[in-house]
């Protein structure tokens, strides 16, 4: 890809955005040569393998953040120690790249993250303790640590260790929600989302059943909200019941009458087709006859649109990072070489590499900040 001076970047980006917003995710967005749809058994089987083949990168990229700190070797070069990894098959190739990385400071260390790649691995790969880290591209659920916290009595530590993507298919696309094009709604609260999908409401609305409760008036003040979403364990309503039902240390629960999709691929066709429907998946999942929602965080607070722009500089509610589990006891450190290597991969160096694969976004310097006081930076 050719490199174009910053300040071009810079007044291209806006452009760029408005563009994203325009066009049909799932059509623009570019998937490698993996096919628009569930994996096969053959491709499951091939992903475990070999990891998951890269997607083209979007046309743009953003820079990297210049308040992230650059790494400061902790330990002598000579640290030496063997870590072993686990990956899901999207971030296989990432790790590969991070691990020679690090390698350039501390050469006496061996990290060996082989296969099989898959995104199951999460914190039960821990328990067994063949393996001291597992990179994964979504959150844990409580069915990942069941195992883990019935073993040590502590839940696994979950450090972010890179932004998701924009909105390639299969690799973390930012979430996003959406109405029938003919609606007039342009933007919505995490409050109001929470009052229409929960039950328990840990926001603090009331709950909201009409399209009037939202303000619209006229013919649609009357009318019921049609909710599609996505049943019952999946990592897009995983990340939403973590992101929207969830604020606090309360895990939020769904309505049970809404329209549950076994997966996210029917959610968009379903919206687009029912004028009086919402509906949520990743922006590589969506397509004509929707349209996309600015997100505010708060009621009254300004609302972000799901642009380029605003997912890369992790300033869009429902932008998506990457995760690194690790088994690290209540107020005890991590061991030497696995918090030099986690140091590592959130530094602007680590970071950097990130950038050069340009399929995921790096991580902003306030979100490495974050990442460093959970390593015990």
């Amino acid at each position: 890809m050719t490199t174009m001076p910053a300040a071009f970047r810079c007044l291209l980006l806006p452009a760029l955005a408005a563009a994203a917003l325009l066009l049909p995710a799932a059509a623009s967005a570019q998937n490698g040569g993996v096919k628009y749809g569930p994996p096969s058994a053959a491709d499951t089987a091939s992903f475990m393998k070999n990891g998951r083949p890269l997607p083209d990168p979007e046309l743009l990229q953003p820079t990297v953040d210049p308040a992230l700190p650059a790494f400061q070797p902790r330990e002598s070069a000579a640290l030496a120690g063997a870590l072993r990894g686990a990956a899901s098959d999207v971030l296989a190739k990432l790790a590969q790249r991070w691990i020679a990385g690090f390698k350039k400071f501390y050469p006496n260390v061996s990290v060996t993250v082989p296969p099989p790649y898959s995104g199951k691995v999460g914190a039960r790969e821990l328990v067994s303790g063949k393996v001291d880290f597992a990179l994964v591209s979504r959150e844990l659920v409580p069915s990942d640590v069941t195992e883990f916290k019935a073993k040590f009595g502590y839940g696994p530590l979950s450090v972010p260790i890179s932004g998701g993507s924009y909105r390639h298919f299969g690799f973390l696309d930012a979430v996003v929600f959406f109405v029938n094009q003919d609606n007039p709604l342009s933007r919505i609260s995490l409050t109001q989302l929470d009052s229409i999908l929960s039950t328990t409401r840990y926001r603090g609305g009331e709950p909201i059943r009409t399209w009037g409760q939202l303000g619209l008036t006229g013919e649609w003040a009357d009318q019921p909200i049609h909710v599609w979403a996505v049943k019952p364990w999946n990592g897009f309503e995983e990340f939403v019941r973590e992101r929207v039902l969830s604020p606090g240390a309360s895990r939020g629960e769904w309505r049970d009458d809404l329209n549950f999709g076994a997966t996210v691929f029917p959610i968009a066709p379903a919206v687009a087709k029912d004028r009086y429907a919402i509906g949520y998946a990743g922006l590589a999942y969506t397509n004509d006859g929707v349209k996309l929602l600015a997100l505010a965080p708060d009621d009254g607070g300004p609302a972000v649109p799901p642009s380029y722009e605003a997912v890369a500089r992790a300033e869009y509610p429902l932008s998506r990072v990457v995760y690194c589990n690790v088994n690290r006891a209540p107020g005890q450190p991590l061991d030497p070489v696995l918090r030099e290597l986690l140091r590592f991969i959130v530094s602007r160096e680590g970071q950097e590499v990130v950038h050069a694969q340009a399929v995921f976004l790096p991580l902003r310097g306030a979100q490495a900040a974050r990442s460093l006081n959970l390593i015990g930076n």
